[in-house]
């Protein structure tokens, strides 16, 4: 970035804290996303302010990540987590607190760069207010999500609304796969501008380790047959597939097979929910002697994980991008994912894993066996996937290729600023 540095911009993640630890509700790959994305750009030179609303009054309102990266927490309602679905009524005052936040500290922000549709709403209020231009990125589409689940929120047709004003009326939208981009065609509108850049992975961290080595730190026999899932709990997320594909494996009943279900869950919260469901599942197979819920995977510990793994198996029913495929490929380790959206992107089959259908138990089954039975064919396809996501999926790649975008949008005002100081 050349005239472009110490600029200040913002990336507004309303629900999604980038500054959190990821597990937690509501934490997942849009926080991920936020804040490598925000911190790579800060490398390249952007003053970055990264928004979020505030749920406890023991969280820090600012939170310094770098000399030019910070999260800065804004109170929008009680101080209290709130699920998605019920903030919507919340926004005006998160836009209020922006403001003043802005006005007690004399900052001024041209371009904003908002994630999810409640922030995508902030982003269109501030554009009228404060005259800043908009990027967006939508991190899931309702129109794809409703389709996938029974119980619509009541929400709903607020979102399919706002989500396709916003694709109208930003600068430009963030797809993060072709999949996503031909979705937001097909189901929101014809209409505005659309450039694909996919997310990230810390290609230094993962990848760090050796799968034997993993496995010793891990306490894990050398010769396990080892599936991993590593995710939210959330029914969309289709652990449920996994479980009862690996019930269906003829390693089923192997000694040497075990099952690794990493993730952070709160009882009584929707994740806690669905925790329960699953180990029910599990109980009711009677898997529960090689299926282990390890809880929360901290960033420190994650590659150690994905590296141990023979298999890393992402079953969602739906995922715009996918971080957790190419975390696992990033590690050398192959992946059975479901062939929808970015998953289509990021996975090539039969080169860095294998592809099957959503909630198909069976498929699931096949793809998983496939790689165990053939530990040659693991590790050619995991030396394949390590290289595919190093030469495609680096954060600072990625934070390029956002910079440069930006600076496109920017430039016209960035002339205008230079013949007004010329003209001085």
């Amino acid at each position: 970035m050349n005239s472009k540095a110490g600029q200040r911009i913002a990336l507004i993640s309303v629900h999604g804290d980038p500054a959190i630890e990821i597990g937690k509700e509501e934490a997942g790959g849009q926080n991920v996303y936020v804040r490598h994305v925000g911190e790579a750009l800060a490398r390249l030179g952007w003053q970055v302010d990264m928004y979020t609303r505030r749920i406890s009054a023991a969280q820090d309102a600012i939170v310094q990540h770098s000399p030019n990266c910070r999260t800065i927490r804004l109170q929008a309602g009680n101080l209290e987590f709130v699920p998605r679905d019920n903030l919507f009524e919340y926004l005006p005052e998160f836009i209020k607190n922006f403001q003043l936040f802005q006005k007690q500290h004399n900052l001024s922000y041209e371009l904003v760069h908002t994630n999810y549709w409640l922030s995508s709403w902030v982003g269109m209020r501030l554009k009228e207010l404060i005259g800043c231009k908009q990027v967006h990125t939508y991190h899931s589409i309702g129109a794809v999500k409703y389709n996938t689940i029974n119980d619509i929120p009541p929400i709903a047709t607020k979102r399919l609304e706002v989500e396709r004003q916003i694709l109208e009326t930003a600068e430009t939208i963030v797809a993060t796969s072709p999949q996503e981009k031909a979705h937001m065609r097909q189901l929101l509108s014809t209409k505005g501008n659309i450039n694909i850049i996919p997310c990230g992975t810390d290609i230094h961290s993962f990848g760090s380790i050796e799968r034997q080595a993993a496995r010793a730190e891990l306490e894990l026999d050398a010769e396990a047959k080892l599936v991993l899932y590593v995710g939210r709990f959330d029914q969309r997320k289709g652990i449920e597939t996994l479980v009862r594909a690996v019930r269906e494996s003829k390693f089923f009943g192997n000694e040497q097979l075990r099952v690794i279900i990493g993730g952070g869950s709160v009882p009584g919260q929707s994740d806690g929910i669905e925790r329960d469901r699953i180990e029910a599942i599990v109980k009711e197979l009677g898997m529960t002697d090689f299926v282990k819920f390890p809880g929360r995977l901290s960033q420190d510990i994650l590659p150690t994980y994905y590296a141990a793994s023979d298999v890393c198996v992402v079953p969602s029913h739906y995922e715009p991008f996918g971080l957790v495929a190419i975390e696992a490929m990033a590690s050398g380790t192959p992946v059975v994912a479901s062939d929808v959206g970015g998953l289509q992107f990021t996975v090539v089959p039969e080169e860095t894993g294998l592809l099957a259908p959503p909630q198909n138990f069976a498929a699931f089954a096949t793809a998983i066996d496939r790689i165990l039975e053939d530990t040659e064919w693991r590790d050619k396809l995991g030396k394949t996937a390590k290289k595919h996501v190093q030469s495609n999926f680096s954060w600072d790649g990625v934070a390029s290729q956002l910079s440069e975008l930006y600076s496109e949008i920017l430039q016209p005002a960035l002339i205008l600023e230079e013949i007004a100081l010329l003209s001085k």
